[in-house]
């Protein structure tokens, strides 16, 4: 079971782009019976190696990773992940599935409204440099 969750996983990041909150967790806790605390962990553990190599393949095979963003990005996770550490610390274990809950809630509303909502230019180009 922790071997095809995995194999769902990786091809999900390599996708697009999600896995850990979305996927691993839940699996964790719910398929393996895993505890909320423990499965923080070792689902952080576990998306470092994910990451690298998703990161990889997408920037030789795609050329799509934007440095800068990249590191703006990783200034505030690595701030972020500071406050998370000291939030969970004191929160239960049924506390922070409630949360991922509403989390994923959140975003399943955006992506269904995102289907349904009359885009703000229903027709757009794109220009192509050197051609």
């Amino acid at each position: 079971m922790p071997l095809s969750i995995g194999i769902f996983v990786g091809i999900l990041s390599a996708i697009m782009g999600v896995g850990g909150g979305f996927i691993m967790v839940p699996a964790m806790i719910y398929l393996l019976g895993m505890q909320t605390s423990l499965v923080v962990g070792t689902s952080l553990f576990q998306i470092i190696f994910v990451t690298a190599n998703v990161t990889f393949l997408q920037s030789v095979q795609n050329q799509t990773v934007d440095i800068m963003l990249a590191l703006l990005l990783v200034v505030g996770s690595v701030i972020g992940a500071q406050i998370g550490t000291a939030l969970g610390a004191k929160l239960r274990g049924e506390q922070l599935r409630a949360l991922l809950g509403l989390m994923v809630l959140a975003v399943g509303l955006r992506v269904a409204y995102d289907l349904v909502a009359m885009p703000s230019e229903l027709y757009s180009f794109a220009v192509s440099g050197g051609h």
